[in-house]
């Protein structure tokens, strides 16, 4: 905001020198100083107006406006009697130098009335001011050219130069006003922004934190029933398998992406632990193209659709059902396949209390927006599948 006023000032500095030097005043070397001197009043002037008007910046716009107006109107006064003082020698300059031009005296009396003095002359020799005056040239004369300024015409006089001033500072301020108010727009849009990346982020990680519950439940049920029929062998390589899945799902935080091949180990984790439920009937295939190992992806974004084809494939069936995860890549955009052979799920089902598919969806429109994609439905060969269509990322800061 200082370079704004310093703006203010030397453009008005530049403009009046120039005004100056096109109507050809005299006296230009001792005006510029006197002028720069008046610049560097009203800077400072301007500078106190400002900080001033700071205090009412966390107010309505019409408060600040207001305060503007009356602000402006001790400064411009306190700019145009400076102004007064510096360039009051000026003036007599140029009195006394019309006066020699004439052949007059001008002076001022102890009264500070401005008087003009015409000696007497030769008869027939009478003087252009003379003339003028209509005095007799052989006698000389006093006459008043402008009375003292007193009162109401002293004020006459400081106001017509604070006029301009005055609207000059509120062009000022209003400049002032518009600054001020792109900066706070910006400031409550970056804000907004915060506020906006805070509530994805929570709502990344609500969602992400819905998974592990409910996995948990499934894999106590089977973990318990184990139990129960005395599989204890079984039992204790599904606790490992478990631990080790939550040992790496707990691992990172949840609203970051991950790289492909650390989400594809821990579908692993998670297959093995069921491997101990389905010995026989569950068959998985995992195909991760060595380019694609780094690529970036929600944690834990296939996680449900492997539960899914699980629970509602391998579970329901009585022979082997092959549980494919695949990954590839189109037209720089990542595509995540998890697919099955069972007896297939339906359609309107948005697999394990309503988390399943719905969360996959989800996530990835908290995360991506509409450049995410979500294709699900039967096979053509039977089975279920479906297909995650995001931005292929390689970014892992």
């Amino acid at each position: 905001m200082v370079l704004s006023i310093v703006g203010l000032w030397l453009t008005y500095f530049v403009l009046v020198t120039l005004r100056g030097v096109v109507v050809g005043l005299e006296f230009q070397e001792a005006l510029l100083w006197r002028r720069l001197t008046v610049c560097l009043a009203g800077g400072g002037i301007t500078f106190g107006m400002w900080l001033v008007l700071r205090l009412v910046d966390a107010s309505g716009l019409m408060v600040k406006t207001a305060t503007a107006l009356v602000v402006a109107l001790p400064a411009a006064a306190m700019i145009a009697q400076v102004n007064q003082m510096v360039f009051a020698d000026v003036q007599e300059e140029l009195y006394q130098k019309y006066a020699e031009e004439q052949g007059v005296v001008i002076r001022r009396d102890e009264a500070g009335n401005l008087l003009l003095e015409i000696p007497p002359l030769p008869r027939g020799e009478p003087s252009r001011a003379a003339a003028r005056q209509a005095v007799d040239p052989q006698s000389g004369r006093t006459l008043v050219l402008a009375p003292a300024p007193k009162g109401a015409e002293r004020w006459r006089q400081l106001s017509e130069i604070a006029l301009g001033r005055y609207f000059l500072l509120l062009a000022w301020a209003a400049l002032y006003l518009a600054m001020l108010a792109g900066a706070q727009a910006r400031a409550a849009q970056a804000r907004e922004e915060r506020f906006r990346t805070a509530a994805k982020a929570a709502e990344l990680r609500s969602l992400r934190y819905q998974i592990n519950p409910h996995f948990l439940f499934n894999t106590l049920n089977s973990l318990s029933s184990l139990v129960i029929t005395g599989k204890d062998t079984r039992a204790e390589a599904m606790i490992q398998a478990v631990s080790n899945f939550y040992r790496h799902s707990l691992a990172e935080e949840p609203t970051e992406d991950v790289a492909l091949e650390d989400e594809i180990a821990l579908q692993r984790d998670y297959l093995a632990i069921e491997e101990v439920r389905f010995p026989e009937r569950l068959l998985v295939d995992i195909d991760l193209p060595a380019h694609l190992e780094r690529a970036r992806v929600p944690g834990m974004i296939l996680q449900p659709l492997v539960e899914n084809s699980v629970r509602y494939a391998v579970a329901r069936s009585t022979t082997p059902v092959h549980v494919t995860v695949q990954a590839f890549d189109i037209d720089g955009r990542l595509h995540l396949v998890v697919a099955d052979d069972g007896p297939g799920l339906d359609d309107s089902s948005g697999g394990g209390f309503g988390i399943g598919l719905s969360n996959v969806r989800d996530r990835l429109r908290a995360r991506f927006g509409n450049r995410a994609q979500v294709l699900t439905g039967k096979a053509p060969d039977g089975g279920y599948r479906t297909e995650l269509i995001m931005p292929l990322d390689f970014n892992d800061e």
